[in-house]
């Protein structure tokens, strides 16, 4: 322990320095499923790289998002608060303040060198890094444009998860190697509307994707998850979804598919239009064309996930091949969990568990046990606190996220023990604004907006979230102290919003 100068704050007392400071490679996918990632157990796909760091390090087995929604989460990994206190609550109306302080910006005042290349998705320019590269909104599949730190536009031939991985490798090799570095990795995969590498196209042409139990929930007793937009069925496009076109013409509407060259689109193309052919010649309908959609959402999106995995795999094989991988800590970690089917669903939003829960793993040789299964309640807004804790910095006072490396460290070390969530979007989709605690094996939601009401489940004896048991005999007291609990949570992180709905509520006897 020794005594330490922070840029910006003066003398701090009793920092602890690591012997050597630890190089840092933050992963960040776009709508990645636990469901689908073998480390967590999944039989629907094999995700061997991903595992690799599974295998060097912890899986994170109840990680989770504070706002299950794509920009709003990279804004609260970044500055480890909630996002009613770093402003970007939603992907509408939101604009990420850069001025405000990040785990990034405490490490570039500690000497590290930083970046951010790949998907970048907060509307306004990074600021506080040494490089960054990223996508404009949310980036195309091929032949990918990124903005640079001049303010121009450049194309990249290729598929995305291939050139943000070459941009990557490229920076790490221009790189100053006497100091440090954090790089964040944004990759587009597997955000809709799940577009394969050309080579990856054919890979799942014979599988054949079991139901979700749930698949065609009516919704009983669950007011906002009746009036959402986000079903297979009714919602997934099958010109923009699924790239069943009438015409060439058609298919040039689509961005991702006039930006194409023509050997990429003679491939791709060539590929749908014979799946397209042989789905007319079948003549679905009702339920047999919904499963038929279905299995062409899972097999496109299990494609975009194997490209996404290969390259997470070439950027541990550069650590290994450049001697960097005994002392640079990689996380992986998707911006929230995704719905495959289950609810009839794709997309996000919700508080129900599969997107509410997020895959994160991390390797750290020096910290970590090879095989770790860390079963703590932990959030994404942990991870800059995390980051900063293992560089010796003081995490800063406003942060409200908390390190969970005293978890991996110490068997007596004890972390939440609830999560507080709050979504906050009413437009895309149809998803009524909420909020609400999860105790792991409790979870109360508050919807407020387009649907007003309460939901409780008990995840131990309902997985999948079917049964509301708001407001039935026998649950006053579990229903009174998660109130309470929840009520906490809303003053501890001083959700003004949350408190007023609540207190509202109080008066008036009326959710």
């Amino acid at each position: 322990m020794i005594m330490a100068m922070v840029p910006g704050r003066g003398l701090q007392a009793q920092v602890s320095k690591p012997a050597s400071l630890p190089n840092i490679v933050l992963i960040i996918s776009d709508d990645h499923a636990y469901q689908t990632i073998s480390a967590y157990g999944s039989k629907l796909m094999q995700t061997p790289n991903i595992d690799r760091i599974a295998k060097a390090g912890v899986v994170f087995g109840k990680a989770y998002v504070t706002n299950s929604i794509c920009g709003p989460s990279r804004a609260c990994i970044l500055t480890g608060k909630y996002s009613h206190k770093n402003g970007f609550k939603d992907n509408t109306h939101s604009r990420f303040d850069g001025s405000q302080n990040t785990f990034i910006k405490e490490l570039g005042n500690a000497g590290y060198q930083t970046a951010w290349i790949g998907k970048w998705h907060l509307e306004t320019q990074p600021q506080g890094f040494s490089w960054w590269e990223v996508l404009p909104g949310q980036g195309s599949y091929y032949n990918p444009d990124f903005i640079t730190m001049d303010g121009s536009r450049k194309r990249r031939e290729g598929y995305v998860a291939n050139v943000v991985e070459n941009e990557a490798e490229g920076w790490l090799n221009q790189r100053d190697t006497t100091k440090p570095f954090c790089l964040v990795i944004g990759h587009k995969n597997t955000h809709r509307t799940w577009m394969p590498d050309t080579c990856d196209l054919r890979l799942f042409n014979n599988a054949s994707f079991p139901l979700p139990a749930n698949f065609y929930d009516t919704y009983t007793n669950r007011a906002a998850a009746a009036v959402q937009d986000m079903t297979v069925a009714k919602t997934m496009i099958m010109g923009y979804d699924l790239k069943m076109f009438d015409s060439p013409a058609a298919a040039d509407k689509e961005g991702n598919i006039s930006r194409m060259n023509r050997a990429q689109r003679e491939v791709f193309m060539g590929y749908y239009d014979s799946i397209y052919r042989d789905l007319k010649a079948q003549n679905l309908s009702g339920n047999a064309l919904t499963e038929w959609k279905f299995q062409r959402y899972m097999k496109d999106y299990m494609a975009t996930a194997v490209s996404l995995d290969r390259n997470i795999g070439r950027m541990l094989d550069y650590l290994n091949t450049h001697g960097l991988n005994n002392n640079t800590i990689v996380i992986y970690v998707s911006d929230q969990g995704f719905y495959m089917g289950e609810h009839g669903w794709f997309d996000k939003r919700f508080m129900y568990e599969e997107s509410f829960r997020t895959p994160m793993i991390m390797q750290y040789p020096v910290k970590i046990k090879p095989g770790t299964v860390n079963n703590d309640l932990v959030m994404n807004i942990d991870i800059g606190p995390t980051l900063l804790n293992a560089a010796g910095i003081v995490v800063p006072k406003d942060m409200q996220g908390s390190s969970f490396l005293p978890l991996l460290e110490n068997k007596k070390a004890t972390g939440r023990k609830a999560m507080y969530y709050h979504y906050y979007e009413n437009g895309e989709h149809a998803v009524s604004p909420h909020f609400g605690i999860s105790t792991g094996r409790y979870k109360l939601i508050r919807f407020y907006t387009r649907v007003n009401g309460w939901e409780l489940y008990d995840l131990e004896k309902d997985k999948n979230e079917m049964r509301n048991l708001y407001g039935q005999k026998g649950y006053e007291k579990i229903t009174a102290t998660l109130k309470g609990q929840l009520n906490e949570l809303i003053i501890k992180y001083d959700d003004e919003e949350a408190k007023r709905l609540l207190d509202q509520e109080v008066h008036t006897g009326n959710p």
